[in-house]
């Protein structure tokens, strides 16, 4: 099936605008792309007592799988830019993308600025099937709350992967977009407005973030394109040398690649994530000695006079 979502920054901000017009919260509704065998429309209710509704799109399995695959993503947060990515998705693996609150389809209508409440909000999304692990994926500004929802949540996550993470600083095209959007703030639609507000707002809070990292007892993975003009890799990089954790952040600087890693082929972005999950040891077969090796006295060479 060909994806119809628009590509590029420019193909996505009008598309926010025509969306926004019509009064839809997909881009291009999923639905007509995929069946929702393939890829479902679903929500949950958020922690943390807040009670808004919370939108997302999941990948159905007649049975849990081994593994379930979440994904925070950034800002703007639109779960649809992930349909291709779900719908790649091997069975024997689980995925489910959220749009954050304040985004999309899901609620409230103001934006949520609080990196600690987005975490607790999401928290649900984390629940999985008896015998099932916890694969969190946080994409860009998604990397600091998954950070956070990770800490928050022990025994409910086996292993953090920050994705192109945006941590605080803006690369060139991201400096110029935040600063285009924040002369238009009042114009521009309700998805758009709220990612300038998010974005701005986060250096402040990613102290939460960092103290996070450190307490975690799981494996962290970082997955940055070094062509990535929207959240620089050297911030990325420096963030993962600075952090004193258990075991040191696995950073995999891909070659090439840009900040939008789920824009790309799929396969790539599965087979990047599917690297941060354990891989099943081969199974050990006891062999018994040779018992000729085993007790047979050894002759003494003959010795030629």
């Amino acid at each position: 099936m060909q994806r119809k979502r628009p590509k590029g920054v420019l193909a996505m901000g009008w598309a926010a605008v025509q969306a926004a017009a019509k009064g839809r919260t997909e881009h291009a509704p999923t639905l007509a792309d995929y069946p929702d065998t393939v890829v479902r429309r679903t929500s949950f209710i958020a922690g943390g007592g807040h009670g808004w509704r919370i939108s997302a799109l999941d990948t159905p399995r007649a049975a849990p799988p081994p593994w379930k695959i979440v994904v925070i993503t950034g800002a703007p947060s639109w779960a649809e830019y992930w349909a291709e990515t779900l719908a790649e998705l091997p069975q024997d693996r689980e995925m489910i993308v959220v749009d954050r609150p304040g985004y999309a389809g899901s609620e409230p209508l103001h934006p949520v600025t609080d990196i600690r409440v987005q975490a607790e909000a999401l928290a649900p999304v984390l629940r999985a099937a008896r015998g099932q692990k916890v694969l969190l994926v946080g994409q860009s500004y998604g990397a600091a709350i998954a950070s956070i929802m990770a800490e928050q949540n022990p025994g409910k996550v086996a292993g953090l992967v920050l994705l192109s993470g945006f941590f605080g600083e803006a690369g060139p095209t991201a400096r110029w977009l935040l600063d285009l959007g924040s002369r238009a703030l009042r114009m521009i639609p309700r998805d758009l407005r709220h990612a300038v507000i998010e974005v701005t707002g986060q250096k402040p809070q990613l102290l939460h973030a960092r103290h996070a990292l450190a307490r975690l007892r799981v494996p962290i993975h970082m997955i940055h394109g070094d062509k990535d003009d929207f959240a620089p890799l050297e911030t990325a990089e420096r963030l993962a040398a600075e952090t004193i954790t258990r075991s040191p952040i696995r950073v995999v600087r891909t070659a090439g690649a840009n900040h939008f890693f789920n824009d790309g082929p799929a396969e790539i972005l599965l087979a990047a994530i599917e690297s941060c999950i354990p891989q099943r040891p081969s199974r050990w077969t006891f062999r018994w000695p040779k018992m000729a090796a085993l007790w047979a006295p050894r002759l003494p060479k003959a010795v030629t006079a």
